[in-house]
């Protein structure tokens, strides 16, 4: 089970990296590096709710029927949340051919093809939610898969453990927290959808109003409300923001609603509400309250969908047919004489999330006191309502909207309600300890707090934010960083913000870098970059400025070539400012303070690529003036050798303020020690020296004797499980009497007798046994 959750915690981490290195189209996403096997291919793509998945789907569908992907012969597309009911079961062939398309005729012989032509087979689980039943694996039988009636996620099971239909592609979409458990690691590559950038979001908008009489206005309304702009990255919510829109305009209205609750108030006031009577508005807010049960009920199971006939009222479902908050659609038949049956889903997520936000506020069972522990970031447990993402954002804004016009109309709540639940709110709020919550929690809590527009919460909490905020690995929508820069503007505090691998875009880390009481701020460098780079383009030269004073690179760890190529591009950049500096400022000389102050820099690129990643960070050493603190020593063991060995000690003389260099776990041998032992004293200012774990013999510490007494500022060798023995042992001995300066000579060596060595430290008690 850890190891699963460790498995899903690695993916989700490298989609985040894989964002910022590269973007595939569409013809790309089944093009995975061959191998020799025939097993199934697993491929998942993750999203957001409302991201756009589905739709991906289609369009590759529509590809593959116009001629894209021959490579498959038969395309099956199955929506997870309509075939994953817990009561219905299947066999292969029916989940083929009932519930996607039955063959006029033949369908035997159809289905034989596909079992010996696995490999021309794609299917697509759309919505997938994840194998919670480990138990299950076991049981599905792949001897009988056309006949065989088993559970989706056993049948599912046996297709990832290619028991079933092996050589197959699979193709998953899934939200990127959901749980993807012993599938995780069987997947062969995984893309991220990451929404439309602010250029997309226009070009979605004026598509939508092309034919429109308010082409013009619309998109300059919606984008006078940057917070309505900023959801509009999601393609499910630019719709609603442009439907929402349309319908003020054509009201004679001239501005938006400034939450995403009363988008969404607006919205379903405007489907249900108009041109009825006090009878029907009786009967909708029945029905209404009836249907936000079942979102609710739905929703704690992380469902979406039921059968038809499990609806309470027949009334209900035609109400939520009606308006469009339900979809219908046809279950599978095991034999032509059984009785159809069909299902209801909700048609969009953000829907059922309004509604189970709703159901919390009218259910007359929930005391007020109840309800704030449905907003996540009041859990100091797991957060237990991720699936419904947007219920407690929805729950805190309807709570100060009960007085609106559009509640009473959804509703029959009286004021005295509404105003209990906002003061039990504001109280619970109050008494928060805003400095104990995890990043994650305290964004929740932004958002919600956002939400309200309520001015005394907002300036309660932007007055008890640290001043160090970290938001590192958490991803930062748009309208995540709308809400932080809203916020953070209120406070009188100076901020430091880490936004290291949160995925925020050029225009989020420009709007946060430009507060004033941002002091600080670390971000990923190619991030960092683009944003110079940008203003640099615009000569916002007086900003530009402002941004590299404030950014922070110390320390650093490298981790991949990319981290190698963006440091790169760092120092480049420097360069390349310095003409647009001097023609803003009067200065000669300008050098960005991060590259300036960088004190420590970690190098832990592994095996596979350490050498070549050194190779090009010795080019770019000496543009760390102050850096102190050169560590290539990782768990993984970098394995620079000789040749890295070499080329670093080219780049001592450069290295002035160097204190600690530690070469451990790199296999450096007696050719890479005389390499270094001839630049060693160059380093004028080195303390502490670790050669720790190499495989240096007898000839290599001969050469370290010779130019111990030269290095005069070292105070720490450590030199131990290398491969010198008693002769190289006494060599360097006989060099420490010359070097009063050095305090520890680390020097245990399995070759070395431990006789010899303890003789030794009797000699020079420096010299650790």
């Amino acid at each position: 089970k850890n190891s699963a959750k460790a498995m899903e915690k690695e993916l989700v981490t490298c989609s985040l990296q894989e964002r910022e290195k590269t973007a595939i189209d569409r013809s790309q996403i089944f093009q995975i590096p061959p191998r020799k096997d025939l097993e199934s291919k697993v491929i998942v793509l993750l999203g957001k709710a409302g991201m756009g998945k589905s739709i991906l789907i289609q369009k590759i569908c529509q590809d593959w029927a116009n001629g894209e992907f021959s490579q498959f012969e038969f395309v099956f597309w199955f929506d997870w949340k309509q075939i994953s009911l817990p009561e219905k079961q299947y066999s292969l062939k029916e989940l083929l051919f009932e519930f996607f398309v039955k063959p006029q005729e033949g369908s035997k012989e159809i289905f034989e093809y596909i079992l010996q032509n696995p490999a021309k087979v794609l299917l697509v689980f759309d919505g997938f939610k994840g194998l919670h039943d480990h138990e299950n694996f076991s049981r599905c039988s792949a001897s009988r898969p056309e006949k065989d009636l088993c559970s989706i996620k056993e049948l599912l099971s046996g297709l990832i453990q290619k028991k079933i239909l092996n050589g197959c592609t699979l193709l998953f979409t899934a939200r990127p927290k959901d749980k993807l458990y012993q599938c995780m690691s069987k997947v062969d590559k995984t893309i991220e959808i990451v929404g439309f950038s602010p250029q997309q979001r226009e070009l979605y908008i004026t598509k939508y109003f092309e034919e429109s009489p308010y082409c013009d206005s619309a998109l300059k309304l919606i984008k006078e409300c940057e917070y309505l702009f900023s959801h509009c990255y999601s393609p499910v919510m630019c719709r609603f923001v442009c439907f929402l829109c349309e319908t003020v305009l054509e009201m004679g209205e001239k501005s938006l609603p400034s939450t995403l609750t009363e988008v969404f108030l607006k919205f379903f006031q405007q489907k249900i509400m108009l041109m009825q009577t006090d009878v029907t508005t009786t009967q909708n807010q029945e029905s209404l309250a009836i249907l936000a049960r079942i979102a609710w009920c739905l929703g704690e199971k992380h469902q979406s969908a039921m059968k038809s006939d499990l609806l309470p009222f027949k009334e209900v479902k035609e109400f939520a047919l009606k308006y469009g908050f339900f979809l219908p659609f046809a279950l599978p038949r095991h034999s032509d004489s059984e009785e159809e049956e069909f299902g209801s889903t909700f048609s969009d997520f953000a829907i059922q999330n309004f509604l189970c936000a709703l159901h919390l506020l009218l259910a007359e069972e929930l005391k007020d006191k109840n309800l704030t522990k449905y907003l996540s970031f009041l859990s100091k447990k797991k957060k237990p309502y991720n699936w419904l993402d947007l219920m407690p954002r929805f729950l805190a804004g309807l709570m100060f909207l009960q007085d609106d016009p559009y509640f009473c109309s959804l509703s029959n709540e009286d004021a005295k309600q509404s105003t209990k639940k906002q003061k039990t709110l504001l109280k619970y709020i109050r008494r928060l300890q805003i400095n104990t919550l995890c990043p994650e929690r305290l964004l929740e809590l932004l958002r919600c707090v956002y939400e309200t527009q309520n001015n005394y919460l907002l300036q309660h909490v932007a007055l008890r934010l640290e001043p160090d905020l970290s938001f590192l690995g958490i991803v930062l929508t748009p309208p995540d960083v709308h809400v932080l820069h809203s916020i953070l503007k209120r406070s009188r505090k100076e901020f430091s913000l880490d936004l290291r691998s949160s995925g925020i875009g050029v225009e989020g880390l420009q709007a946060l870098v430009s507060l004033r009481n941002v002091t600080s701020f670390r971000a990923s460098l190619s991030d960092t970059v683009r944003l110079w780079k940008s203003l640099e383009q615009t000569k916002d030269y007086e900003l530009l400025k402002a941004s590299t004073e404030k950014f922070v690179l110390d320390p650093f760890k490298a981790k991949t070539m990319k981290d190698i190529s963006d440091l790169s591009d760092l120092v480049e950049m420097q360069e390349k400012m310095m003409n647009c500096v001097q023609g803003a400022s009067d200065c000669t000389h300008y050098e960005i303070p991060a590259i300036r102050n960088l004190r420590k820099l970690e190098f832990a690129l592994g095996p596979a690529c350490g050498l070549q990643g050194l190779l090009k960070l010795v080019k770019i050493l000496a543009a760390f003036p102050s850096l102190q603190h050169l560590d290539l020593d990782a768990l993984s063991e970098n394995g620079i050798g000789d040749e890295g060995a070499k080329s670093l000690s080219e780049v001592f003389p450069t290295l002035t303020s160097l204190e600690t260099l530690n070469l451990s776990q790199n296999k450096i041998t007696d050719l890479g020690a005389e390499n270094l032992a001839t630049a060693l004293p160059s380093l004028s200012s080195l303390k502490t020296l670790s050669l720790y774990n190499n495989n240096i013999c007898d000839f290599g510490a001969e050469n370290l004797a010779k130019v111990l007494p030269a290095m005069t500022s070292l105070r720490v060798l450590d030199v131990q499980y290398n491969k010198i023995t008693g002769v190289g042992a006494q060599q360097l001995t006989d060099s420490l009497r010359k070097c009063p300066h050095i305090k520890n000579l680390v020097m245990w060596n399995p070759t070395i007798p431990y006789g010899v060595l303890e003789h030794l430290h009797q000699l020079d008690s420096r010299i650790s046994v």
